[in-house]
């Protein structure tokens, strides 16, 4: 018996001389893990959809371990990515992140569209920085963190200006500074920046522009709150943050 399934490669691993191990983000099933035979040769026809990234139509032939992959269709190569190493770094970061939070077989249809608009948003050519920021915000439910980012998260007043607190776990107001000394001063901009981020429908994300001061205070807010809750420590991360240092030494006309 075979099932057909819509998905996204998040990664891929050789095995033996001429096969791969993938694992696929599926919409109908959530992440699985298929043995791709023959993939590794070039004239394969598993070949071009077992690149990671490749968001495809996949047949496969369900088992308790391994599925095997029979057929797959590319509905998009995400070439733009490949193509680009500041893309290609912070779409690993995404896929990986989504990868390490996510059980095999938890069905997550929403989680498979917020994959697919992110990746489609860095292949277009949207600010990869602030699409990984997004992303990041939007995960923190998936890992089961719940910060306080509509009003403070002590009182509960709505007015603010806000600070940022990691030790009570979202926004403080003026009134409620005191409860943490080690608070987040950010700008204003940057707060409701990072509100915008953790409400937004992905799919109505417009054009946007964010100030490098901005860009920075957001980096260091997001960064720190995961270091804190999550313990997470991604292999994509640390070739992101050389190609963010190399990015900046060489300047954006010349990225």
């Amino acid at each position: 018996m075979f099932e057909k399934c819509e998905g996204i490669v998040i990664k891929n691993t050789d095995y033996g001389e001429s096969n791969k191990i993938l694992h696929i983000y599926t919409k109908e099933f959530g992440k699985l893990g298929f043995m791709a035979r023959g993939a590794k040769k070039p004239n394969s026809r598993l070949a071009a959809v077992s690149q990671v990234f490749t968001y495809g139509n996949f047949l496969f032939q369900p088992s308790r371990g391994l599925a095997t992959l029979q057929q797959g269709e590319t509905v998009s190569p995400m070439r733009h990515i490949r193509e680009d190493i500041f893309k290609t770094a912070y779409a690993a970061y995404v896929v990986e992140l989504l990868g390490r939070a996510v059980e095999d077989k938890k069905k997550n249809p929403s989680l498979f569209e917020l994959l697919l608009r992110t990746l489609e948003y860095i292949d277009e050519g949207y600010d990869p920085e602030i699409i990984r920021d997004i992303f990041e915000m939007k995960m923190l439910n998936v890992l089961g963190m719940y910060p306080v980012m509509d009003k403070c998260a002590v009182c509960g007043n709505t007015e603010g200006p806000f600070a940022f607190s990691i030790r009570e776990n979202g926004l403080l107001c003026p009134r409620c500074f005191a409860r943490d000394p080690y608070r987040l001063p950010l700008s204003q901009p940057a707060i409701r920046l990072l509100r915008l981020f953790y409400f937004l429908d992905i799919n109505r994300l417009g054009s946007i522009s964010v100030k490098d001061s901005t860009k920075k205070e957001l980096r260091t807010a997001i960064s720190m709150y995961y270091d804190e809750y999550t313990g997470l420590q991604l292999k994509a991360g640390r070739f992101l943050s050389q190609i963010e240092s190399l990015e900046k030494r060489l300047g954006p006309d010349n990225a």
